[in-house]
């Protein structure tokens, strides 16, 4: 595992859509999300049928309306179940869950930990692609993450949350724009090491360990949608790059520097 601390690539503008983005994210979460009770209406948790309201499912993005009950019941995209049994959310935009989705987290850890990656690395691409641009990039790249994640499984009934797609957009664009900026970063190995390694490095590790995750589907990580919307990240930033190259040259990374010192 790799955790960015801090990258060596000032920017000269403040990230205000970035922060706006880590607030709403949080706001969301503590004040919005429930955590604990029952929802009289479906017999479960209340975070369960806050979820079921508002994220998008891959089923309902392929019929193009709200699950059923027998649907969710049966954890089964079906045309019979669809039509002979009521709706859970009859007035549910499918479509906007897409957006809602990404404003919406697990857990906190998993709010930390996307919070963490786009305050790393979005400050320097919306400096780049300014802040309008990095409003539509960022929203294009959630939406290409769930576009991979729907055309790996479309008949799935699973909520899919986070932000992690559109991140993993920011992280492909800085992949291409600096990969040699020096990143201090954190390898959770048998312990915890930090140790200065150049952008490209970071997120090459980070992009293969996505792979891994395929290999555990039990840990219920949408890695498809990470891999898609990093790879339009990556392909949006080096398409754009003749036409808006980047502001600031960072310095070559160094060789490895093992501890916290320079």
């Amino acid at each position: 595992m790799v955790i960015p601390l801090h990258d060596d690539n000032p920017t000269e503008r403040f990230p205000f859509v970035t922060v706006l983005i880590i607030a709403a994210c949080a706001f969301i979460y503590f004040f919005v999300q429930p955590h604990s009770g029952v929802d009289a209406r479906l017999g479960t948790s209340k975070d369960t049928a806050f979820t079921l309201e508002h994220a998008a499912i891959p089923c309902e993005l392929q019929q193009g309306k709200p699950l059923t009950v027998a649907e969710a019941n049966r954890n089964s995209c079906s045309e019979s179940l669809e039509t002979t049994s009521q709706r859970i959310f009859a007035d549910k935009n499918v479509w906007l869950a897409v957006i809602f989705s990404m404003f919406m987290h697990g857990s906190i850890l998993h709010l930390a930990g996307n919070m963490l990656f786009l305050w790393i690395f979005g400050n320097n691409v919306e400096e780049h692609f300014g802040h309008i641009g990095y409003v539509v990039f960022y929203f294009a790249a959630g939406i290409a993450a769930m576009g991979a994640h729907y055309l790996a499984d479309a008949s799935s009934t699973q909520p899919v949350i986070g932000a992690s797609g559109a991140i993993a957009g920011v992280m492909g664009a800085y992949l291409v724009l600096w990969p040699r900026a020096r990143v201090l970063t954190v390898l959770a190995l048998l312990i915890f090491l930090p140790i200065y390694l150049p952008a490209g490095v970071l997120l090459a590790i980070w992009f293969a360990s996505q792979f891994l995750t395929a290999f555990n589907p039990n840990t219920g990580v949408a890695w498809l949608a990470h891999v898609g919307g990093f790879a339009f990240g990556a392909l949006v930033a080096l398409a754009l790059r003749p036409l808006i190259p980047p502001k600031r040259r960072v310095q070559p990374a160094q060789p490895p520097e093992w501890g916290w010192g320079r």
